[in-house]
């Protein structure tokens, strides 16, 4: 799957998805929490004879929401298993914004 799949698979899950942040301008203002910011993070390519064979992608997948949202990680959860994708996760909250940020890191091949 490549990453602008996996882009429409986080839209179909309802929720505002941005690739690293979004860009909060007057006439575009940032959502409020619950919401979706993934990026690239590492990537590795596997090569033979000096030529790239195989490229996998590490993602972060960030759900942000103002409270332990259990629905929210459960979509996100279903289209991971869904996809065949597994995940890491870590949570941890963001005092200084007042958000719960939950990580899901995924493998792209």
């Amino acid at each position: 799957m490549t990453l602008s799949q996996f882009a429409l698979k986080l839209l179909d899950l309802g929720y505002p998805v941005a690739y690293s942040h979004f860009v909060n301008t007057e006439e575009n203002p940032a959502p409020s929490p619950p919401f979706i910011c993934y990026l690239v993070v590492d990537s590795d390519t596997f090569s033979a004879d000096n030529k790239p064979i195989h490229e996998s992608t590490l993602v972060d997948i960030e759900l942000y929401s103002t409270t332990k949202n259990l629905v929210a990680e459960g979509k996100v959860k279903s289209m991971l298993t869904e996809n065949e994708l597994s995940w890491y996760y870590d949570e941890q909250f963001i005092e200084t914004e007042g958000v719960f940020k939950c990580t899901f890191s995924i493998t792209l091949i």
